[in-house]
């Protein structure tokens, strides 16, 4: 029951956020600011485990398939493939429900117990859109130009890797990547981080939203957001894996 009260409470959160904005005007000026909050200031840690990611793959897949028959282009094959159908949109994901959704939780949360959000209801305007909406359609646009940031990168660092390491030639490794591409690879991660980013907003500041208490509360919603969000990425990596690949 409590998991239903929960869910519908959510439902009830979506429906106030998607509502019309107040103005246009501070919703724009919002949705940029958060977009370089949650968006562009994540580039760092996106570049960081991208290029780690690619070279761990590479190597990984180097080490376990030292036969003689297998061609060293199937290196380069699979690190492709795992970087574009899962690591970077996947990983990506877990790594930034951490990231942006501790941080929306925080924010939030912060505003509801220093009375800020009762503030804003009390001059009439929906707290709930005026808030929450910037930050969610920002995410969802800027997550897909993350994940495709990562799988540049990813790929980048899995060639350097093989190739500073003589583990694959580079010739082999390019050859690799390019050996019977499907570009619906590449719209499969997208559509799942759009979904992501969706799950980890949303989560998120429903979490801050509805906060009681002071800062330890506040601390408590944080983690309880980037638990919930960690674990929705992962079912819905599933389902979505089993709609659109199988």
């Amino acid at each position: 029951m409590k998991f239903l009260e929960e869910f519908g409470r959510y439902i009830n959160f979506l429906k106030r956020v998607f509502a019309k904005p107040e103005k246009h005007s501070v919703f724009v000026k919002h949705f940029f600011n958060e977009a370089v909050l949650l968006g562009t200031n994540s580039i760092g840690i996106v570049l960081i485990i991208a290029v780690f990611m690619g070279a761990v793959i590479t190597l990984q897949t180097a080490y376990n398939i030292e036969m003689p028959f297998i061609p060293k282009y199937t290196i380069g094959l699979a690190a492709r493939d795992s970087i574009l159908l899962e690591f970077s949109s996947s990983i990506v994901g877990l790594i930034l429900a951490g990231k942006v959704g501790s941080s929306i939780a925080s924010e939030i949360g912060t505003m509801r117990v220093t009375e800020q959000i009762d503030a804003i209801e009390i001059m009439g305007i929906n707290s709930a859109g005026f808030l929450v909406l910037p930050k969610v359609m920002a995410f969802m646009i800027m997550m897909p130009f993350l994940v495709l940031l990562s799988m540049g990168v990813g790929i980048t660092g899995g060639w350097l890797a093989g190739s500073l390491t003589g583990v694959v030639p580079s010739a082999d490794y390019i050859y690799g990547i390019q050996y019977a591409f499907i570009p619906f690879y590449i719209t499969y991660s997208l559509i799942k981080s759009v979904v992501f980013a969706f799950l980890i907003s949303t989560i998120s500041s429903y979490q801050g939203y509805f906060v009681k208490g002071g800062s330890l509360e506040v601390g408590k919603s944080s983690t309880k957001a980037v638990v919930t969000s960690c674990i929705l990425i992962l079912l819905f990596n599933l389902l979505l894996t089993q709609l659109m690949l199988a």
